[in-house]
Parts: C-alpha cells; sequence; structure tokens
C-alpha cells in the first residue's frame, strides 16, 4: 500500500459577499491564508435561493495574469469576454477562462433567471499562471454536464473529474500548467485513492457532510490542506459527503494581487492599470 501525505492543517471557511453582491463561503484568500500556490482563490457561491428580479452576477470587468474556473451545480450563468468566448454554463458545466495578457468579462444570470428565480450554487477557483506565461494570449474553455467525464464508484457515489486526473479518470479541460480538478458526491462508505504528483499542492473541500481525508475528519466548509511530498490522499465517507479535490504544480514565484489583477510586481500591477483605464489591455 503506497504512503499517505500527512495533513498540513484543515481550513475553515469563511462567508463574505463578492462581485455584484452574492454571498459566498471562503477558505482563502482570508487574513490568515493569502493563497495555496497554485491556487489564489476559492469561493463557493451559494447555495442561496433567489426570488424573481434577485438573481445578481458579476457585471464586466477586467483580469489579467491568471486563469477563473466557474463550476456551477445548480442555476445557470451568462458568460461574455472581450476575446470572443460567449458561453451559457448550467448545472454540472464549467468554464475555464484563461485571462492572459488581459480580458474583459461578465458572468450574469440569464434572462429566465432572473424573471424567475431559483437556486444558484457553485464554485469560483482562481488558478495562477506563471511569469513566462502571463501575458499569453486569452482562451475560454466551456463543457456542459454531458462532457464532464463522470465515473461511479463502488457504492453508488460519483466522481467528476473537470482536469487533471483521479483514480484513472482524466479530465477533459487542457490547462495551462498542471491542475487537477474533480467533483466527488459520496455515497455512505465509498471511498477514493489520489495520488497527485510528488511536489504539487493537494487540497479536499468539504460542502456537504463529512469525511475523513488520511485519518483527518472534515465536515461542510472545512478544506483539507495536504503536504507536498509523494504520498497518496484517501478520501473516506462513511454517510456521504461532497467534495472537491483540488491539485497543482506550485509556480515558486513572487505573487503581486490587486483587485482583478494579479502579476509578479506592483510595477506590472500599476501597468495592468494604466492599460486598463487607457483602454489598451485588451489586444
Amino acid at each position: 500500500m503506497s504512503p499517505m501525505r500527512a495533513v498540513v492543517e484543515v481550513v475553515q471557511a469563511h462567508r463574505t459577499v463578492e462581485g455584484g453582491g452574492f454571498v459566498v463561503r471562503r477558505p482563502f484568500p482570508t487574513a490568515s491564508l493569502d493563497h495555496i500556490d497554485p491556487f489564489l482563490l476559492l469561493d463557493e457561491m451559494g447555495p442561496v435561493e433567489y426570488g424573481p428580479g434577485e438573481a445578481v452576477g458579476a457585471p464586466e470587468h477586467p483580469h489579467r495574469g491568471f486563469e477563473t474556473v466557474t463550476y456551477l451545480l445548480h442555476g445557470a450563468m451568462e458568460h461574455r469576454d472581450s476575446s470572443g468566448g460567449v458561453g451559457t454554463i448550467t448545472p454540472g458545466g464549467v468554464q475555464w477562462m484563461t485571462a492572459g495578457s488581459g480580458v474583459v468579462h461578465s458572468e450574469l444570470p440569464p434572462a429566465s433567471m432572473l424573471k424567475l428565480g431559483g437556486k444558484m450554487h457553485g464554485f469560483q477557483l482562481w488558478v495562477n499562471l506563471p511569469a513566462a506565461k502571463k501575458m499569453i494570449a486569452p482562451r475560454y474553455q466551456g463543457f456542459d454536464a454531458e462532457e464532464i467525464v463522470a465515473h461511479t464508484l463502488a457504492n453508488g457515489g460519483v466522481m467528476k473529474v473537470v482536469a487533471g486526473e483521479v483514480a484513472g479518470v482524466r479530465g477533459k479541460v487542457n490547462t495551462t500548467s498542471p491542475v487537477t480538478y474533480a467533483h466527488i458526491e459520496f455515497a455512505a462508505g465509498d471511498q477514493v485513492a489520489w495520488a497527485p504528483q510528488e511536489g504539487h499542492t493537494a487540497l479536499v473541500h468539504v460542502f456537504g457532510g463529512e469525511v475523513e481525508v488520511n485519518g483527518e475528519k472534515a465536515v461542510d466548509g472545512q478544506m483539507v490542506v495536504l503536504e507536498r511530498s509523494a504520498g497518496e490522499v484517501r478520501v473516506h465517507s462513511a454517510s456521504g459527503a461532497s467534495v472537491l479535490l483540488l491539485g497543482g504544480e506550485p509556480l515558486g514565484e513572487p505573487v503581486a494581487r490587486y483587485g482583478p489583477f494579479v502579476m509578479n510586481t506592483q510595477e506590472e500591477i500599476a501597468q495592468a492599470f494604466e492599460e486598463y483605464q487607457a483602454g489598451t489591455l485588451v489586444r
């Protein structure tokens, strides 16, 4: 049997308000945890039940130097960006947007949801780009629920792999740097053994129920951070649970961030703001 990675800490997510007014549950960044290389932010959006006319989103805004990943469980979101990327994310779907050198985009509820309301629940993840790729051309990838690779677990749970590989199941998203993103709905008694590459970051975020991660218990709203070693990550749930598995190659580079821009120096941040104000951020 392969060795297991040690648990470094269990992080408690905190509620805050983001974007156009939607409530999120956020394990990082916080006052005590700025980022977990290569990840810059993880927000759980909702779950929230909107009445007619109440649904909110993120109106047009810029980004440079990283990637945004939006994954929905309930509701819908219309994406439009300055590079020509257009798509409606529906339950079980994902959009993976590489901002690169600069993009202006919006994520807004469709007209039907604005009119009728409904449940909204999903996640947004920010993935940093290495210095050598921060100014690459923007790219948009969108996949509907039926395109996400799914695997049924021994007791009837389901593992959906968006990117990277977990237990021999590989996702379809073409990532700029090595990243793993998987959503697992555990049935009672299910277990998953994940073998991230040695030295890579490995996170298990619980958003429903209770799991045991390499011997450490974690419940709804907690994220398990594991050491960057060569060992496995074994996740087990005795009663059923919902989790995200997130893995990635650390960049080990300086992080300068302000609002919608993430670069390596404050001078690069200032340049991004100047270009946005001058209308030259988008090339």
